[in-house]
């Protein structure tokens, strides 16, 4: 290819990084390289799930009917069940509240979902076992040095740390900022949410035999099974083929404290029993198939206030790692990459002007992410009963949809409109 006006380097293969990489992809003259720590782009979980506002993105990216295929639930333009909300911390449980969507929930496999952005990356854009050490922006040369842990190099004009909670390019970024207040710094640092979730899959078909062919809830639509400090989020994937499960044990006293031990580890199906022991009955056959599990500690970010510094931006979990209450880390990381491909891709942006995108990024994409980090901890104490409303139910439902009220109150589009402008706007120069 000619000379690119911009090389973009993209440290991380999840989710975000790959949103970036393909939305980057539109654009002939910018050259492009996903920095992978694996060996494979790969995903750890298991269900992830899309509103409205996400698919519009996608539908722009290209990728709505790849994926069309691989979802049990895709759009169709009519209004969906968000979540039914049930009170089942108890023998007689019953639904308090129903939400619903203008496209209702779109469900998928995290590997299959990963799998179409693979599919749709341009061919030798991808280098694998390169883990990030340290790099080095360079103003006298106007581009930032890359380290690898390998021993190689490289060098770009912008690096997008794309590389999750544990982000080594955020880490660097805050160490080397310039703050007034030392205490800035340690903002960067993730922070136990006090949730641990328990995370599962169990074959639909399972379910079905040993309840004689009937199907329950959360074999049909996205279901959220509320309890005291704890709550159990379930749906069908993979074409309905796979029940996801996730359950959540808070400890109120631990919110915010060090947690000892791994993030993540391996249990069996008896340690979650345990813990839902009591629940409605649904929630015991739906249990009682789970056989092998990952506990996982949640972490998350406290806002962030800056995603930029110099030739370097953060994207996804590494700028707004969130609790997983309200299903959006993926959908804002998605977000994150439409706005910042349309404002490398606008033909003012050079390298010489490259901080007129980055400002703009920052200026629209962090109060936005950040506002709904914030929102989906608070979700998450809703639904187990430890928000101001208690188990006040017609209070309490109101208040659950007003928390997605972000996704309603403008479009992706209008986002990126919103960040042009201001990008335009931008006449003082600021130096990288």
């Amino acid at each position: 290819m000619p000379t690119p006006k911009l090389r973009v380097a993209i440290c991380g293969g999840g989710i975000g990084g790959l949103a970036l990489a393909v939305a980057l992809s539109k654009y002939s003259n910018i050259q492009i390289d996903v920095y992978e720590a694996a060996e494979q782009f790969k995903e750890i979980g298991a269900g992830i799930t899309m509103r409205e506002r996400t698919w519009k993105i996608l539908e722009h990216l290209g990728l709505s009917k790849d994926l069309s295929k691989v979802t049990n639930t895709p759009p169709d333009g009519l209004p969906g069940i968000g979540f039914e909300f049930r009170r089942a911390d108890r023998a007689d449980g019953f639904q308090f509240h129903l939400y619903t969507t203008p496209y209702g929930n779109v469900l998928f496999h995290r590997a299959h979902f990963l799998d179409i952005f693979v599919n749709h990356l341009p061919t030798g854009v991808a280098h694998f076992g390169k883990r990030l050490l340290s790099y080095e922006d360079d103003k006298g040369n106007s581009q930032v040095k890359l380290k690898f842990a390998d021993g190689s190099q490289s060098t770009c004009d912008l690096l997008v740390g794309c590389d999750g909670l544990r982000s080594i390019v955020r880490k660097q970024m805050y160490d080397q900022a310039p703050f007034k207040e030392p205490a800035l710094k340690d903002v960067a640092e993730p922070v136990w949410s006090g949730w641990v979730a328990y995370r599962a899959l169990v074959p639909a078909d399972r379910i079905r035999r040993a309840n004689g062919g009937k199907e329950i809830r959360a074999m049909t639509h996205p279901m959220m099974y509320c309890g005291k400090d704890k709550h159990i989020v379930s749906y069908p994937i993979s074409q309905g083929r796979i029940v996801n499960v996730v359950g959540f044990v808070f400890y109120p006293e631990a919110e915010g404290k060090a947690f000892n031990g791994p993030w993540v580890t391996e249990c069996d199906g008896a340690e979650i029993i345990k813990h839902f022991a009591g629940w409605e009955q649904e929630v015991q056959e739906l249990l009682r198939h789970v056989d092998n599990a990952t506990l996982w500690a949640i972490h998350h970010l406290r806002p962030l206030p800056m995603y930029t510094s110099g030739r370097v931006a953060l994207l996804g979990d590494a700028a707004h790692a969130m609790t997983p209450h309200q299903g959006a880390g993926a959908g804002q990381a998605i977000e994150d990459a439409f706005v910042l491909a349309a404002l490398l891709g606008d033909p003012a942006i050079t390298v010489h002007t490259l901080w007129k995108a980055l400002s703009a990024y920052e200026s629209i994409r962090l109060p936005f992410a950040n506002r709904v980090l914030r929102e989906s901890a608070v979700s998450g104490k809703m639904y187990e009963f430890n928000s101001i409303f208690k188990d006040k139910y017609t209070s309490l439902g109101p208040a659950i949809d007003a928390q997605w009220s972000w996704s309603m109150e403008s479009t992706p589009e209008e986002e990126v409109e919103r960040a042009l402008k201001r990008m335009r706007g931008l006449e003082v120069k600021h130096k990288l």
